[in-house]
């Protein structure tokens, strides 16, 4: 099972050098940049871990990369995701989501099914990641 959430997804994870192209585009366009991460990776799990500050004030992708290599190395078996926020309109504004780590084996999705009032039947996804304890959910069992 391979997570697809964000930009890019359905691509092959990109290169350092990809994602170096890709921060260089947000800073051109005047976006600035965070690092984020996550063992649970739900589509509706909006809160993720932030990995330091929003890096607002740099200007050059390199660093930018530093701080994403870094979170990687420091959480090798979670999901990391670099953010841009366009705040051109007034407001925080994704502009760009993409993942940049992913763990060595990710587990997927059941999909739950459940039959409510009036024949009506609800559909919900129930990440495997999260049926163990969090910090342990990328673990070797």
């Amino acid at each position: 099972m391979r997570l697809t959430q964000g930009a890019f997804s359905f691509l092959p994870d990109l290169t350092d050098e990809e994602i170096t192209a890709q921060v260089q585009y947000a800073l051109d366009k005047g976006w600035a940049v965070s690092v984020e991460y996550t063992d649970d990776p739900h589509p509706r799990n909006n809160y993720w871990e932030m990995w330091g500050l929003p890096l607002f004030d740099l200007a050059d992708a390199a660093g930018i990369v530093a701080e994403v290599v870094a979170c990687r190395r420091a959480h090798p078996e979670h999901y990391v995701r670099l953010n841009a926020f366009d705040s051109t309109l007034g407001r925080q504004t994704t502009a760009l989501s993409f993942l940049v780590g992913r763990p060595t084996v990710e587990p997927g999705f059941r999909l739950e099914r459940q039959e409510t009032t009036d024949r009506c039947i609800r559909y919900t996804l129930h990440s495997y990641a999260t049926d163990r304890p969090a910090g342990s959910r990328y673990a070797a069992p």
